[in-house]
């Protein structure tokens, strides 16, 4: 930006655009790169705390150290497979959203590398909408739900039929779609296939 636009910006109080655009710029800068390392460093760009686990014992000790760092006392949970992950650190959870819950622990849907959101759906969430989600949230997910946009994540929804409630949500530094929301807390726990 020039000095002189960089000068009537202040005069005008107008914030600078570039911080909005500039997760765009750097994913356009990765387009050549794998679909997992761009999807890792967008996602950690928007503010989301990645974690690459090698098997469940990796995830399960870091989920471990996840739910003391950040004092959490009670998670919403509705899938199955992570209730057993809770019952081995014997964390107290709810299977319906309740107002007491610190935090979510869900599996969801796809992981779009495009811009290092994560999509959810009525299989993670429930009927519940994103925005009532508790302020943190943990998701465990593996390599091979990574897909390179929104439009292949579509299509394979498309193809397995039933799912609703389709949503996105990405790490606390967004700013891509609605800078006045505030975005959650994001952890992600990655597992080898």
């Amino acid at each position: 930006m020039s000095f002189f636009q960089n000068l009537i910006n202040k005069l005008f109080k107008e914030e600078d655009p570039q911080p909005k655009q500039g997760m765009l710029v750097y994913g356009d800068q990765l387009k050549h790169s794998d679909i997992d390392y761009k999807f890792a460093q967008l996602f950690t760009m928007s503010g989301g705390v990645f974690n690459y686990c090698t098997d469940e014992a990796e995830a399960l000790s870091t989920l471990n150290k996840i739910l003391k760092g950040e004092n959490i006392s009670s998670l919403f949970c509705c899938d199955q497979d992570l209730m057993k992950f809770l019952d081995v650190t014997k964390m107290h959870y709810t299977q319906s959203l309740d107002i007491n819950n610190d935090a979510a622990f869900l599996t969801c849907e796809y992981l779009i590398a495009y811009d290092g959101r994560i999509m959810l759906s009525h299989n993670n969430i429930l009927h519940f909408n994103s925005s009532r989600l508790p302020e943190k949230i943990i998701i465990m997910a593996s390599i091979s739900q990574i897909v390179a946009n929104l439009s292949e994540a579509m299509m394979k929804i498309k193809r397995r039929g039933n799912v609703r409630n389709l949503t996105s949500i990405s790490g606390s530094n967004s700013q891509l779609f609605n800078p006045n929301k505030k975005n959650p807390k994001l952890f992600l726990l990655l597992l080898e296939d």
